[in-house]
């Protein structure tokens, strides 16, 4: 899969079929629009790609939201390498692009770089400035611009339209194990392990801590998870929250691996979530808290 940071695409990649999308959390209503076009460019033998965003329009638009991400950018880029694309196209959604009229989108971006034939999204895609454009501004220049616009239907699962705004709201309710369904894959969070206070240590349970950065908050409480590294995969519990037994004041993910015991600070790991256990309480004393991290380990590994 070849990665454009722009949308000036070689030769070989030009004439193409391209679904467009912000693609958050890849979820299977994301994986039909994207599997309905390469089937498509297959039928056709033409190059197929993703054109996507970043940052996250809304994310660009209001600063101050921080919890908002499915999946990071990386992650995005490695679920999208697995659906075999021959080309990924991010575009980057700062201020002068977010200028751009519709109209101009659809000529400097999609006809003048890409040459597209074929431009797939969902039935909901807007874009342009202050969106004005949909799937209507689509379908009035595609003569003029010489392509085909195709609206896929959206995906529903149990009579639900899903979409990301639905799989954010189900994480941060805990339903961890929904969420994954609709993914098709294990809801996770990546990151590099950074120095906490020791306290899991010294109470004989070490944890890995992981800053949450722009990802959506899970319900606050503790989940059983699977923890991969460059050299390892082992079950484990992890927490989210503010450690109020210890008083903590800033929300962390901390994650105890089972059968690991060295050294992963500055290593990145990603946390997978598997179930969610219980909410997060506080503990009169250390003995309280450790019979009951003993409990949820035990449940975990069941």
């Amino acid at each position: 899969m070849k990665i454009y940071n722009n949308a000036n695409l070689n030769h070989e990649h030009l004439n193409g079929v391209i679904a467009i999308g912000n693609f958050d959390g890849l979820h299977l209503g994301h994986q039909k629009v994207i599997n309905e076009a390469k089937q498509k460019a297959k039928k056709y033998k033409l190059p197929f790609g993703v054109m996507t965003f970043e940052p996250v329009p809304v994310m660009f638009f209001s600063k101050k939201k921080k919890d908002h991400r499915i999946n990071s950018l990386q992650q995005k880029k490695d679920q999208l390498k697995k659906l075999k694309l021959d080309f990924l196209i991010i575009i980057r959604f700062d201020k002068k692009f977010s200028s751009l009229t519709a109209e101009k989108f659809i000529e400097k971006v999609i006809h003048n770089k890409t040459k597209c034939r074929y431009l797939y999204v969902s039935k909901n895609f807007k874009f342009g400035f202050k969106r004005k454009g949909n799937i209507q501004t689509l379908k009035k220049f595609e003569k003029k611009f010489n392509y085909k616009n195709i609206i896929t239907i959206p995906y529903k699962k149990d009579n639900r339209f899903i979409s990301s705004t639905f799989v954010r709201k189900k994480i941060r309710l805990g339903k961890i194990e929904l969420v994954n369904k609709l993914l098709n894959r294990h809801w996770s969070i990546e990151g590099k392990v950074i120095k906490g206070e020791k306290r899991g240590r010294k109470i004989g349970f070490p944890t890995c801590n992981i800053s949450l950065d722009s990802y959506a908050v899970p319900k606050i409480g503790v989940y059983a998870v699977k923890v991969y590294g460059k050299s390892f995969n082992k079950n484990g519990i992890a927490n989210i929250g503010y450690r109020p037994t210890f008083n903590g004041q800033s929300l962390l993910l901390e994650t105890n691996i089972f059968g690991i015991n060295k050294n992963l600070y500055n290593k990145v790991i990603k946390v997978s979530f598997k179930k969610f256990l219980r909410p997060e309480k506080k503990f009169k004393n250390f003995e309280l808290l450790k019979k009951q991290i003993k409990q949820d380990i035990k449940r975990a590994k069941k």
